[in-house]
C-alpha cells in the first residue's frame, strides 16, 4: 500500500512537470540533501526560448515590488496542514444545528493556507469567486501577515497563537501610510492568494474583486499578470454612498469591482445577461397588434460594405431606400424578404419609413450588464448596515458590509444555478446569505465556500460584549439566522434549499513529524513517536485530511457504518471506505474489499497483527483488485 502524502499540492513540482511535458530534454536530476530530485536544466530551456528571453538589465515592461519573488514562492510552496471538522458549529441542510449534511462550507483559518489545501479537491471546479479584501486605506489592520522566512521548506501565513482552549488566535498588524512598505505589504498579501485562487476556477470561471482608489491601480496590474490582460472582463463602478462625506477634499461616492475570466474565449459562458426591469419592458409596445406581442424596432443596417447586402428596398408606401453611406443592410435580400413575409420588418406608421427590424420582448433573455451600478439597483453601504442590524436584533458588528443586492447581482451574472461560489475574505458572510437567498428566489442549487480568518474582536466593542470572540463566530451566526429567516419566508419550499453549512477549521497536520521525515527521528525519539497520528486527533479529523489528499469534495455525503465490528466511514456512496480503528482483522478487510470501493484507506497501525498486514493486499487482490489502497 502507498502512503498518502498528507500535505497540500506542491505547485513547484506541478510546474516542473508541465515544463517537462513541453521540453522533456530540459528535465534533469540533481542531488539535494543526499537525495535525487527532479529539476529543470535552465541552460537547455534558455536555448529553447532564446528568441524571446530577456537578459540581464535589458529594459522591459514589468510590474514589480520588493519581495515579489518571495510572494511567488509563497504561492507555490506546499504546507503540511489540514482542515478539521467542527460538527458542533455546523448546521444541516434543514437548519438543524450540529448536523453535518450540508454541501456548503464555512472554513476558519488563514485563507492562503486554506486555498492551498483546497487546490487538490477543488482544482478547476469553482465557477465564481467574489472577494472583498482589505482596501489598504491606511487604517486597515493587516492580519494576513505572511512570513517569508523558510522553515522546513515551507512558508507560514498569519502565524498565530493558541488560547487556553487550544483555538488559534491571530494578532492584528496595522498597515499605516507611514509604513515604508505600505504598498509592498499589501501586494505581498494579495498576490499569492490570487495566484492560488486562479487554479480553483473552472475554465469558464470568473473572479470579481471589490476595491477602492487606494489599491485599484495596483490590483489591476496584479490581475493582468495573474489572469492575463486579455482575460479582463470589465471594471464595474458601484455607488456606495448617497450622502456627501465632508471629511475629504472630494466626496467619493463609488468603489470598484474588477472582473476577470479564467479564459476570455469562454466569456459568453462566464458572464450572464441581467434581467430586464419593468422600465426596460416599457420600451416595448405593440402598435400594430402583432400576435407575437410587444416589440421594439432596431436598426436594419450594419457597418461596412458587403456587395450582396447593398440592394434597393421599396417600402409598402412606395419609398425607395439604399443603405446609408458607409453601411450595408443587415441581411442579404432573400433573408430580408423572408422577414418581411413573417411581419418582422417595420416601415414606420405610414409604411414609408426606412426599414427597421422588430425585436420582440419574449425573445429577450436579458441585456448586457453595464459597468455603472447605481445604488438604486444594488443598494449602498448604509442599507447594507441596516441589513446586518435586522439580522442581529439592532446590532451592527461591521463597519462596511457589502449589500445583499450587490452580491446577488454579481452571482447572477457570474454563475449558473448549480455553481460553486467561493469567497475567501468572507467577513460578514454576505456572500453566503446572498447564495441562499437567490436559491430561494429562483430554485437554484448554488453552493458556497466561505473562508475567514478568526480575527479577534475588540474587547471594548459591541461584538465582544454580545459574546462574539472573533469574526468567524459572527459570520456563522449570520448564516444560521439568515437560513432561519429564509425558511420562515418560503415555508414548505425550504425543504429543497440547503440552508446550512459544514464548519471546518484550519489546523496543523494530523500527522506527527515521523510521518513526513521518518529518517530525521532519532532513536531516543522513537518511543514518543510510536504512533504517527497526533494524540488529540479524532477519526473524523483523519477522514477530512484523507479527503483533501485524495481530491474528494469536502461536501460529499458521509455515513458511518459498522463493518465486521469496526467503524468505517462511507464517503460519496461507496467511493471511499476508510477505517481508522485499531486491531483490524482479516474479516474487516475482506468485508471492505467485497464492497469494491474506489479508495480504501487504513491507518498504518490499524492491522491487528503481522498476519493481517501480510494478508491485506492478497485479500484486495482476490475481491477488489481495482481498489486503490492507501495508508496513513
Amino acid at each position: 500500500m502507498d502512503k498518502l502524502k498528507m500535505h497540500s499540492r506542491d505547485n513547484v513540482s506541478q510546474n516542473i512537470e508541465a515544463v517537462g511535458r513541453l521540453f522533456p530534454h530540459a528535465l534533469t536530476e540533481v542531488l539535494r540533501d543526499g537525495k535525487l530530485v527532479q529539476a529543470i536544466d535552465f541552460d537547455v530551456l534558455r536555448q529553447e526560448l532564446a528568441r524571446e528571453i530577456v537578459e540581464g538589465r535589458e529594459e522591459r515592461y514589468a510590474f514589480t515590488w520588493p519581495d515579489k519573488r518571495q510572494a511567488i514562492l509563497a504561492a507555490n510552496a506546499p504546507i503540511a496542514a489540514t482542515l478539521r471538522p467542527v460538527v458542533e458549529d455546523s448546521v444541516g441542510r434543514d437548519g438543524t444545528e450540529g448536523a453535518f449534511d450540508s454541501e456548503n462550507l464555512y472554513i476558519e483559518g488563514d485563507n492562503l493556507d486554506v486555498l492551498k489545501l483546497l487546490q487538490e479537491t477543488y482544482l478547476g471546479k469553482v465557477k465564481m469567486i467574489y472577494i472583498d479584501p482589505p482596501y489598504n486605506t491606511g487604517n486597515d489592520a493587516f492580519v494576513y501577515d505572511d512570513d517569508f522566512a523558510m522553515e522546513n521548506g515551507e512558508f507560514h501565513a498569519a502565524n498565530g497563537w493558541r488560547d487556553e482552549d487550544g483555538a488559534m488566535q491571530y494578532d492584528l498588524r496595522a498597515n499605516n501610510v507611514s509604513n515604508g512598505r505600505f504598498h509592498t505589504d499589501w501586494l505581498n498579501m494579495i498576490y499569492p492568494r490570487l495566484r492560488v485562487a486562479k487554479s480553483l476556477l473552472a475554465d469558464d470561471g470568473v473572479i470579481f474583486i471589490s476595491i477602492d482608489d487606494s489599491e485599484q491601480e495596483n490590483l489591476k496590474k496584479v490581475c493582468n499578470e495573474i489572469f492575463g490582460e486579455q482575460n479582463f472582463i470589465g471594471q464595474f463602478i458601484w455607488q456606495r454612498r448617497t450622502s456627501p462625506d465632508m471629511r475629504r477634499l472630494v466626496s467619493t461616492a463609488h468603489d470598484y469591482i474588477l472582473a476577470y475570466a479564467k479564459y476570455i474565449e469562454n466569456l459568453t459562458a462566464a458572464i450572464n445577461k441581467v434581467r430586464l426591469t419593468e422600465k426596460d419592458a416599457k420600451n416595448y409596445a405593440n402598435p400594430d397588434n402583432d400576435p407575437r406581442g410587444p416589440w421594439a424596432s432596431t436598426d436594419f443596417t450594419a457597418q461596412g460594405y458587403r456587395p450582396n447586402q447593398m440592394y434597393e428596398i421599396t417600402t409598402p408606401g412606395g419609398t425607395v431606400y439604399e443603405p446609408p453611406e458607409g453601411r450595408c443592410w443587415k441581411n442579404i435580400e432573400s433573408e430580408f424578404l423572408k422577414q418581411c413575409s413573417e411581419g418582422r420588418i417595420w416601415f414606420g406608421k405610414d409604411g414609408k419609413g426606412i426599414p427597421r427590424r422588430k425585436t420582440y420582448l419574449y425573445e429577450r433573455d436579458g441585456k448586457n450588464v453595464w459597468t455603472w451600478w447605481s445604488n438604486a439597483e444594488v443598494e449602498h453601504s448604509q442599507e447594507a448596515t441596516q441589513e446586518v442590524k435586522k439580522i442581529f436584533d439592532g446590532n451592527t458588528f461591521f463597519d462596511y458590509p457589502k449589500p445583499m443586492r450587490l452580491i446577488k447581482k454579481i452571482i447572477q451574472i457570474g454563475s449558473h444555478d448549480d455553481s460553486i461560489i467561493l469567497d475567501f475574505f468572507s467577513g460578514s458572510a454576505t456572500t453566503a446569505h446572498a447564495v441562499m437567498q437567490l436559491n430561494a428566489e429562483d430554485g437554484g442549487a448554488r453552493k458556497f465556500i466561505m473562508v475567514q480568518l478568526p480575527e479577534t474582536t475588540d474587547e471594548g466593542g459591541t461584538a465582544y460584549k454580545a459574546g462574539y470572540r472573533n469574526i468567524c463566530e459572527i459570520g456563522k451566526e449570520r448564516i444560521r439566522r439568515a437560513g432561519a429567516k429564509i425558511a420562515a419566508e418560503v415555508g414548505e419550499k425550504a425543504a429543497g434549499i440547503d440552508l446550512g453549512f459544514r464548519c471546518l477549521r484550519l489546523d496543523t497536520s494530523n500527522m506527527t513529524d515521523v510521518y513526513y521525515a521518518p529518517d530525521a527521528v532519532t532513536q531516543d525519539g522513537l518511543f514518543a513517536q510510536v504512533d504517527n497520528v497526533k494524540a488529540d486527533r479524532t477519526p473524523e479529523d483523519l477522514l477530512f485530511q484523507t479527503m483533501l489528499d485524495l481530491g474528494i469534495l469536502l461536501s460529499a455525503p458521509i455515513t458511518v457504518e459498522e463493518i465486521a465490528g469496526k467503524r468505517v466511514f462511507n464517503v460519496a456512496v461507496g467511493f471511499l471506505l476508510a477505517c481508522f480503528d485499531r486491531d483490524v482483522t482479516d474479516e474487516t478487510v475482506t468485508a471492505i474489499a467485497k464492497r469494491k470501493p474506489y479508495y480504501a484507506v487504513f491507518r498504518d497501525a490499524s492491522m491487528a497483527d503481522d498476519s493481517a498486514l501480510t494478508n491485506f493486499d492478497q485479500l484486495f487482490a482476490a475481491y477488489s483488485p481495482a481498489t486503490v489502497r492507501r495508508v496513513l
